[in-house]
């Protein structure tokens, strides 16, 4: 019997292939499987606050049930690197936020490249921050905590989520702005660094607005400002400054939140969760869940893919040189 030529069967197998894949695109979602948002960071916190609140939005579009998985650890990574080897099949997501574009120059070695191993669904929200500290901190407004601050140089401990958290970030802005080293305090997320605060152990903290509103209305901290270029609307926030008010007017940063897939996701697939993020970011009941805990849901090009991955490039740029000169690395 004669053999088939070998060009013959790849071309058949490529087709059975494309078959397949188209198969795969056009059921997707199955109603009976549920699509997991991989979280890099433990329940309770702003990033995962966000990732169930969008899912639950993203739910009434795709009509499948979506669950949080908080994969915790090496400052993000495990959870992102779950994700970049999972089967890309549209079923299993990442949400991470800036630390997707500082964590290549965080740590010393990272197991996957954001550049090349996902594929970009869009942005989703941006979160501002606030600057608070312990309820006996003699300062309070900003001016008091700065000179205070100075007055109390190589005494002030600072406390983060964790190397490569929101808050760790923030924090070396806010030291490298006011020009005075403070001492880092690393917790294994927000929950346990704001206990640690509200009960003094701490003296300072800059973290994302959605953990920090809470706290400030119950008088639990002391809040001295935001890091947006303009006030915040919310009750809670509207009279702290902004950091350029207090007159330092290269500050501002927001932490953003952003989905992914694997890389090789089928583009119908890509398409359909897309089009359920665009509708998210448009529901006005995750809209209101996001503004009424001082975040900004995020409507403009950044939803899309290039956008997506052009924001993240930008970023990238930005806080490795920030990152470098601060000479912190998480191993």
């Amino acid at each position: 019997m004669l053999s088939k030529p070998l060009s013959l069967i790849g071309a058949a197998a490529a087709l059975a292939l494309t078959f397949a894949g188209s198969a795969t695109a056009q059921d997707f979602p199955n109603k009976d499987k549920n699509i997991t948002f991989v979280v890099p960071f433990a329940a309770g916190g702003p990033t995962d606050k966000a990732a169930r609140d969008l899912a639950e939005s993203m739910r009434k579009t795709l009509g499948a049930n979506i669950v949080v998985d908080n994969a915790v650890g090496a400052s993000g990574s495990i959870g992102a690197n779950k994700v970049a080897k999972a089967n890309p099949d549209g079923y299993t997501l990442l949400f991470f936020h800036i630390g997707q574009a500082t964590l290549p120059t965080m740590l010393r070695t990272i197991p996957y490249k954001v550049e090349t191993d996902f594929e970009y669904l869009g942005l989703v929200s941006e979160n501002p921050m606030s600057v608070i500290g312990r309820p006996s901190l003699p300062a309070n407004n900003m001016a008091e905590l700065v000179k205070w601050a100075n007055e109390n140089k190589g005494k002030i401990n600072i406390g983060n989520a964790g190397i490569g958290s929101a808050s760790h970030l923030c924090g070396m802005l806010f030291q490298s702005a006011l020009k005075i080293d403070m001492t880092p305090v690393p917790y294994k997320g927000t929950a346990p660094a704001m206990t640690d605060l509200i009960g003094g152990q701490i003296d300072l903290m800059c973290d994302q607005t959605t953990s920090t509103a809470q706290q400030i209305e119950g008088k639990k901290v002391k809040a001295y400002s935001v890091t947006t270029p303009k006030r915040l609307a919310p009750a809670v926030f509207k009279d702290l400054p902004t950091m350029q008010e207090a007159g330092y007017k290269d500050f501002a940063v927001t932490i953003w939140q952003g989905l992914y897939a694997p890389k090789g996701t089928p583009a119908p697939v890509l398409k359909k969760i897309n089009d359920a993020l665009k509708l998210a970011v448009k529901d006005a009941d995750f809209i209101k869940k996001q503004e009424s805990a001082g975040a900004s849901v995020i409507s403009d090009a950044r939803n899309d893919a290039a956008g997506h991955k052009a924001f993240v490039g930008a970023e990238m740029a930005k806080w490795g040189p920030i990152i470098k000169a601060a000479g912190v690395y998480a191993d």
